[in-house]
């Protein structure tokens, strides 16, 4: 295909009366200035005429991924092109006279083509990748892992190809002694290899992406994704140093991802309060009247005392407590606590909401709240978390309760002072 274009082209130059096949020296230098000038006349029109049009256009359009493109110059790349496919097929025509270095000439020249063919796909992609960010695809994608994959796979094939040029042999010919040198680049790019094949895990399970918080005790990271390269994943921790972590990492070793909380729009409060055993006890009738006009045990008093006025029914000898059933201050707190939580207005209603009380252990009695707040937000949600703990903490004498805590230095010593009383 290219020998029938330099025949014609020859054949278009000697219609002009121009020898295309020059024998001395001058004539020579004179068509190669010619065609250099040709190329670069070509050059100036696409790049000032052609690449300024569809800048124009981009300019004026309302989309925004175009002038991404626009930024990188892919089209002024592209442009390149142009002289360096006029100088392939016009020089080797003035050096017709002089093969060996006609064949060098024309060898380097198609290199050049390779060269630049592959910065524009470069700058392509590197376009591509800054789209992704804007678009938020590098979220649900590792783009630029994709990216980066791409380009070192470019850059084996100008390689490969450049050497197959220089050489003059199919780039077949040295595929086949990649073979030899698997051990070598196995060895060479481990990390590369093992990147590749965890990003395409990462991608396919959508295990990690832009934006997550990840948290890995391993190598201390607690925080945003920031980047996902072929190699490594970039995290800024929130104290905001950055770790990086090898690709591979995050599919053979553990990790806990917090995307799931973000998107589902509650963050979960796990936390419980430890009552002091000995201040449990069944409620008075006067303590029963004051409770009772608290707004969040208006419905719960009437239900349950219903409930064990019918179960009280059906024993005898009431006068010991024992035989029935009562109302107990800690049962009307965790009662409060659940309705308390209901009508909170930062607590997620669509998720789980309960008040429990667990196995009692030597700090005493836990009453765990398990709640979800309806906002993810770090800040915001520790705001909540501590707001509620206040108001637990400040109610409990409200129902005759006292929270566990251990001992400290003042109580041994107050202890210590009685005694000597």
């Amino acid at each position: 295909m290219e020998q029938e274009i330099k025949l014609k082209i020859s054949a278009w130059l000697t219609s002009f009366g121009i020898d295309s096949q020059p024998s001395d020296g001058i004539s020579t230098s004179i068509m190669i200035i010619a065609f250099i000038l040709l190329a670069g006349i070509a050059y100036f029109i696409v790049l000032r005429v052609v690449v300024r049009a569809v800048n124009m256009v981009i300019l004026r359009s309302k989309a925004t991924w175009d002038d991404v493109f626009m930024r990188y110059k892919v089209l002024e790349k592209l442009a390149m092109l142009v002289p360096a496919i006029v100088l392939n097929l016009l020089v080797p025509i003035a050096l017709t006279e002089y093969p060996i270095i006609n064949n060098l000439v024309d060898r380097l020249l198609s290199i050049w083509l390779v060269v630049l063919m592959i910065g524009a796909i470069y700058a392509s992609l590197d376009a591509v990748d800054e789209i992704s960010d804007v678009n938020l695809v590098s979220r649900r994608l590792p783009v630029k892992s994709f990216v980066q994959l791409t380009k070192l796979f470019l850059f084996f094939v100008g390689i490969i190809v450049s050497i197959s040029i220089l050489a003059d042999q199919s780039p077949v010919y040295f595929l086949s002694g990649l073979g030899v040198a698997t051990g070598f680049v196995m060895l060479v790019f481990r990390d590369t290899i093992l990147g590749f094949v965890a990003g395409i895990q990462l991608a396919a399970n959508r295990m990690v992406s832009k934006g997550d918080w990840i948290q890995m005790d391993k190598y201390g990271a607690d925080g945003a994704v920031e980047e996902v390269s072929l190699t490594t994943v970039k995290v800024r921790n929130w104290d905001k140093t950055i770790t990086m972590i090898p690709a591979y990492a995050l599919v053979s070793d553990a990790f806990r991802n917090w995307r799931g909380m973000s998107e589902s729009g509650g963050r979960r409060i796990k936390r419980a309060i430890n009552i002091d055993i000995n201040s449990i006890k069944f409620l008075t009738e006067e303590e029963r009247e004051r409770l009772s006009k608290v707004n969040c045990l208006k419905e719960y008093f009437p239900a349950k005392i219903n409930e064990i006025r019918e179960s009280n029914a059906k024993v005898s000898d009431l006068d010991i407590k024992v035989n029935g059933r009562h109302l107990t201050n800690v049962g009307t707190f965790r009662a409060y606590l659940q309705e308390y939580l209901q009508r909170h207005d930062k607590i997620h209603k669509e998720m789980t909401l309960m008040v429990r009380q667990l196995a009692p252990t030597t700090e005493g009695l836990p009453i765990e709240i398990y709640v979800f707040t309806n906002d993810t937000r770090w800040a915001f949600y520790e705001a909540i978390q501590a707001d509620i703990f206040d108001h637990v903490f400040a109610i409990l004498p409200e129902f005759g309760l006292v929270s566990f805590q251990a001992p400290t230095g003042n109580d041994i010593r107050s202890l210590k002072s009685v005694k000597a009383d």
